[in-house]
């Protein structure tokens, strides 16, 4: 390895991409796109993790789990019953066959006809202007590391003999565990323990929840995580908050997660144990430590606002990057690592996290965009908040489901939207419109006069725009108003 080796007269490409996933999917389609010479490298399997262990598995397997929950509701709906028989072997299958679908759209055939050489084999950058893979030396003006994350696995003594699962891993799994133990209450960990607690509902099969913290996805503001919380309490779910993992052990086939809980040590028996404890970057094993690309305190790749590495020429985009860990944020760096790769000098833009929503796909949903109170109230911002439930839309009475709430966040006195949670049905799309809203600057007002279908979900969101302009009603001008009518009556 060679940091000081000199810029090379000439260039195999324009562009190098390692890393297959969101991020490297759509540096190498728009460099393709916009006619540049590139190759995009991939050791495992195209598509990263969102397709293969991420996203595309998990809401296939959330999809069959509440079906299930909602066969198990037939009174609900006017049913004497609606039994359901499953073969947990076979729900596995169905979330694979999805995978095969969707596969083509990432896959070397589809990417190749766009353009983009792509090499299948393990990358090595051995200088700022080098990548080595298969034995070959390619060359390129500029390099885009997209390597992806991987889960996290903690050092809990213990955890090494076990044969544990991860989001990575658990999708080999073709029996459901008897007593299947969910270390972190995040995201990841809510979506997986409420889809295998609704499989094994009427299988004997149990879920327990283990997190360190006193709630759920405590990124979130109080009201969600009472909301979630309850909802898993009456799944069955078992929450164990406040506990901190400290050590497993086994005792023949009987295995224990030691835990301290208010200063006592509790033991928590379990047959399976899956971890859901975030995801760490990979940044190591394929030539950055010795080049000495820099890290962030997150121990994710240190880039600057337009995503350059220390090496102005190496760029780094998605979960390997930072700071959120989303495949759409990965998307969306993709784009300004790109064109700032491709064309500077003569153009380099600032990647813009101002409108970032995201989504956890529990039942209820839960979705975001910019502040909630819990951050506001740490940046010591002016609020105002605007809340509506869903129990008062016709659609959610319709359909007989009215948990949840719309809270919006503005400036005080305004309609500048500056952040909202959506907790309910079809949060993840309810969304949308606000994020276009805060995306082009447009204000509750805006949302409040635009013509909305009836009877749909998407009218909550302009019944929590009404609920703000009710509390910001003109009251003088009304009452003008109330002395003009009485006048005109005579």
């Amino acid at each position: 390895m060679n940091p000081e080796k000199k810029k090379p007269r000439k260039f195999d490409r324009n562009l190098i991409v390692i890393g297959a996933g969101a991020g490297g999917l759509v540096s190498a389609y728009i460099a393709a796109a916009v006619k540049a010479k590139v190759t995009l490298i991939e050791k495992h399997k195209m598509g990263g993790d969102c397709l293969n262990t991420g996203c595309v598995p998990s809401k296939a397997l959330i999809r069959s789990a509440r079906f299930l929950a909602q066969a198990r509701r037939a009174r609900e709906f006017g049913f004497d019953a609606a039994p359901v028989e499953f073969d947990f072997a076979r729900i596995m299958q169905r979330v694979q066959s999805v995978i095969e679908k969707v596969e083509p759209h990432d896959s070397v055939e589809r990417y190749t006809s766009l353009g983009v050489d792509v090499i299948e084999g393990e990358a090595r950058v051995r200088s700022p202007f080098e990548v080595e893979v298969n034995g070959r030396t390619l060359t390129a003006r500029h390099i885009i590391i997209a390597t992806g994350a991987r889960p996290f696995v903690p050092a809990i003594p213990g955890l090494d003999e076990l044969d544990y699962l991860t989001s990575d891993t658990v999708w080999q799994l073709r029996t459901l565990p008897k007593r299947l133990l969910v270390l972190g209450g995040g995201p990841i960990g809510c979506e997986l323990a409420q889809s295998f607690a609704r499989f094994g509902a009427d299988a004997g099969s149990k879920v327990i929840m283990v997190q360190r913290g006193a709630r759920l996805m405590n990124r979130e503001d109080e009201n969600v995580s009472t909301l979630i919380a309850g909802q898993f309490e009456r799944e069955g779910i078992e929450l164990r908050l406040n506990h901190a993992a400290e050590a497993f052990r086994q005792e023949g086939a009987r295995k224990y997660l030691v835990a301290e809980h208010q200063g006592r040590t509790i033991e928590i028996e379990f047959d399976q144990v899956l971890l859901a404890l975030g995801r760490s970057a990979n940044v190591s094993g394929f030539g950055l430590e010795e080049l000495g690309v820099k890290l962030s305190s997150r121990k994710t790749i240190e880039v600057n606002e337009f995503l350059q590495t220390n090496y102005p020429n190496i760029y780094a985009c998605g979960d390997v990057a930072g700071p959120y860990q989303f495949t759409h944020t990965a998307a969306h760096q993709a784009w300004y690592a790109s064109v700032n790769a491709l064309f500077s000098p003569f153009k380099k833009f600032r990647v813009d996290y101002s409108v970032i929503p995201f989504a956890t796909f529990t039942d209820p949903e839960v979705a975001r965009v910019g502040l909630n109170e819990r951050e506001a109230k740490a940046q010591g911002m002016a609020y105002e908040v605007t809340h509506y439930g869903l129990d008062d839309l016709d659609r959610a009475i319709a359909d007989g489901e009215t948990q949840g709430f719309i809270k919006v966040l503005t400036a005080p006195g305004k309609d500048k939207i500056l952040g909202v949670t959506i907790a309910g049905e079809h949060a993840g799309d309810l969304i949308a419109e606000f994020v276009m809203a805060m995306r082009h600057g447009l204000g509750l007002n805006k949302i409040l006069a635009t013509i909305h279908i009836y009877p749909t979900w998407m009218e909550a969101n302009k019944f929590a725009a009404g609920n703000w302009k009710k509390a910001h009603a003109p009251t003088k001008l009304l009452q003008w108003v109330e002395r003009f009518h009485g006048w005109r009556r005579g």
